[in-house]
């Protein structure tokens, strides 16, 4: 994506971060779609995370954190690169909310924690397993972790092994990424992102030759300006089963 995409209409006194491709952001119409993919998830896992100490791992431009920080009682968002932590700590104040700058293998400050929140940045680990066993340790003995990542089968070409994001160090189907996440923890459920309502219907569209009539009309730009930024975190639904179609996983892990 390119960083021509600069976040819209930020807070006075909060600088606006580009789109490189690295981390999603909010007040960007055309990422709509990946936006609310990534908060549908923060909220299914903000409602499990009600009165707890939360550690949101890779935070990035911090609105997951928020998100979070309405539901459990402290919550702290950490991410290595400067411009987003700076960003992040000036534009989401609340008393229970606060940003760390920290790389997320080096993290452990008021450890142990009820819950780690570590949404869609896995794949982008040298050692993930290194990193599960260290989200393992820093949990309370009845801690749970919250870690998803793409789907390798609907993000990557068919057959290939891998998406062109240049971010990203290995992408998994559903039997790769249990057998990663599995033996750092004594039980793990894994939950699978789907598309729901509109999104649906788009899906439904496509099947039926909607991208060869909006080509066809000269609708493509006009359709799509709509419809992206009309996407929202209802359009996602998280659910078990049919892992093999599932835009994400998320695995809940419990210590």
């Amino acid at each position: 994506m390119s960083s021509t995409f600069v976040q819209r209409n930020q807070p006075p006194g909060v600088p606006p971060l580009a789109l490189t491709g690295e981390r999603t952001l909010p007040d960007v119409p055309e990422e709509n779609y990946w936006y609310q993919r990534h908060v549908a998830a923060y909220r299914w896992v903000a409602e499990r995370c009600r009165g707890l100490r939360v550690v949101d791992l890779a935070c990035g431009e911090g609105y997951g954190s928020a998100i979070l920080a309405e539901r459990a009682e402290w919550v702290a968002g950490v991410d290595a690169n400067p411009e987003a932590h700076e960003h992040a700590r000036l534009k989401y104040r609340r008393e229970n909310l606060t940003f760390r700058r920290a790389l997320v293998e080096e993290f452990d400050e008021d450890a142990p924690y009820d819950a780690i929140v570590f949404l869609q940045t896995i794949e982008h680990v040298e050692d993930p397993a290194a990193l599960l066993q260290r989200i393992a340790s820093l949990l309370t003995p009845r801690g749970c972790a919250y870690i998803s990542t793409p789907n390798r089968l609907t993000l990557a070409p068919a057959g290939e092994q891998r998406s062109g994001n240049p971010w990203h160090v290995r992408e998994y189907d559903p039997a790769e990424y249990k057998q990663l996440v599995e033996p750092h923890f004594s039980s793990v459920e894994l939950l699978g992102l789907h598309h729901a309502r509109k999104l649906r219907l788009h899906e439904a569209a496509v099947g039926f030759g909607w991208d060869r009539v909006h080509k066809t009309l000269r609708l493509t730009h006009r359709f799509y300006d709509w419809f992206v930024p009309a996407i929202s975190e209802q359009d996602f639904a998280l659910r078990s089963g049919d892992l093999d179609g599932a835009l994400d996983f998320l695995a809940v892990c419990r210590r």
